[in-house]
């Protein structure tokens, strides 16, 4: 198989942007299938909060890594990166090219970049103190511990990401080193060459296109979901849960705050994590964008994002750092 036949396409961008129907339309155009880096799609039950693609879109192209696990169980990236790569092979297997779309960053990174995740054995009995100390002292007290083992893992993660703060001690507690920064950790992968697409709008079109999504998604029944998922046992102290709209709702239920205030707290919430996104994939020193707000049609943006596409074949891209 020569190179060109190894090469993987990632259709990037903020939530709200457009990424479902441009990843539609080059696996279309690219002889494709679709394998999804988004971190709530892949969970059962969860389909309109995470905005999953319709039957009629799942029935145009065959789709990865969507629909696959339980929301009660805990996933994490290396068992993403697992997938995602076994997908990946079944799909060149078969002459076609992956197309990889979504928003969840470290999914998109462990593709592109040789991640180890095998060193890292999780310390079951540390992290479950850690979480009951952040439940009795606040996640300020975990953080400082962190900050105490490893100041500048401390200054890079933030004390509200408790998940992340008890990872990185127990990397300190079982290797004795520190979690590397992002630019230190990873070399690319060489299983494949990548092509990495970022879309982009300008910001107030954007945040239109958010606010647009997040009544969209209450009108077609994100509460009744919710409800749905609590009654299956599951609780804000499932990870699934805590993904935006999911987490607004289930306060929303237990009394915390009215619908309202849900709603405004989704659309805000989902503004700041686009503003993240967009941060994440400006590290990327080899991402192609295009601003999809530069284009009058639809069909002028997608005939340039597959022109630049194709010049991405021509010239190779590489991932280096």
């Amino acid at each position: 198989m020569n190179e060109k036949n190894r090469t993987i396409i990632i259709i990037a961008g903020p939530t709200a942007v457009g990424k479902t129907k441009y990843a539609m339309e080059t696996a279309k155009s690219f002889n494709g299938e679709i394998i999804s880096a988004d971190s709530m799609q892949i969970y059962k039950y969860m389909d309109i909060g995470s905005a999953k693609p319709t039957n009629e879109e799942l029935s145009q192209v065959t789709h990865y890594l969507v629909d696959q696990i339980d929301p009660e169980e805990e996933f994490s990236v290396a068992e993403y990166q697992v997938l995602a790569k076994n997908c990946i092979k079944k799909v060149f297997e078969t002459g076609k090219t992956p197309i990889i779309t979504g928003g969840t960053g470290l999914y998109i990174n462990s593709l592109i970049y040789e991640m180890d995740f095998s060193f890292m054995p999780k310390q079951n009995d540390l992290r479950l103190r850690l979480e009951k100390e952040s439940e009795i002292y606040g996640v300020e007290h975990v953080h400082n511990r962190l900050r105490s083992l490893d100041r500048e893992a401390a200054e890079r993660i933030h004390p509200n990401n408790l998940k992340k703060v008890i990872r990185a001690i127990e990397v300190l507690e079982t290797t004795g080193k520190g979690i590397r920064s992002f630019e230190e950790s990873f070399v690319p992968t060489k299983d494949y060459s990548c092509i990495l697409i970022g879309l982009t709008r300008e910001r107030e079109e954007l945040y239109h296109r958010i606010d647009s999504r997040v009544n969209q998604i209450i009108d077609a029944g994100l509460v009744e979901e919710v409800i749905a998922l609590r009654a299956k046992g599951l609780s804000e102290k499932n990870m699934s849960m805590k993904g935006i709209g999911y987490k607004e709702v289930l306060a929303y239920l237990n009394g915390e705050y009215n619908l309202e205030e849900a709603i405004r707290l989704i659309k805000r919430n989902t503004r700041h994590y686009a503003k993240r996104q967009l941060t994440w994939l400006r590290r990327y020193p080899n991402i192609i964008w295009v601003n999809l707000s530069e284009f009058k049609t639809e069909t002028e943006a997608l005939s340039v994002v597959f022109e630049k596409i194709r010049s991405g074949y021509k010239n190779q891209q590489v991932y280096d750092l």
